[in-house]
């Protein structure tokens, strides 16, 4: 490794570390031209718009937001019927994980299909991995959408 290379890295980490001068400058010009600039200027008919402020950190209480009461008139769902929507909710997620794992099923059976055809026309290999591309695809999302689902059964009460 070039050791100015591990020079420049580590000089940009420290760089990164200093503060911005934050002072702006604002200038007109003896023609009534306006410009803002955030370093000292050396002319006359500058103005020190803002200067740099100490700035304070106060560390936040996630517990006092969770603390705002909710308001009366908002809605309520009474604790059985919220149990009732969650059984549906759990019903409805069961019946689409079975519909995608028997999709997910089918489009695996039908890549093994065709990796186990050999065209004659495909002694390159090259179209034969075009050719199964579709078939992968298909496969990757059936995949993606079973564990979509199970996450989504598995965040249920």
């Amino acid at each position: 490794m070039n050791p100015n290379w591990k020079a420049a890295s580590f000089a940009s980490l420290l760089l990164a570390w200093l503060p911005a001068q934050a002072d702006v400058w604002k200038c007109v010009d003896p023609d009534g031209k306006v410009a803002y600039t955030n370093t000292r200027p050396s002319t006359k008919g500058c103005k020190l718009l803002s200067q740099d402020q100490p700035v304070n950190t106060v560390k936040g209480n996630r517990a006092s937001s969770a603390a705002t009461p909710t308001p009366g008139n908002f809605p309520r769902v009474d604790g059985n019927m919220q149990k009732e929507r969650d059984m549906s909710r759990r019903q409805i997620l069961e019946k689409e994980l079975a519909q995608e794992q028997d999709q997910l099923n089918k489009a695996q059976k039908e890549l093994a299909e065709q990796e186990s055809l050999r065209n004659g026309d495909e002694r390159n290999y090259q179209k034969v991995v075009e050719r199964l591309k579709p078939y992968q695809d298909s496969v990757a999302e059936h995949q993606r959408n079973v564990d979509a689902i199970r996450q989504e059964i598995g965040k249920l009460r």
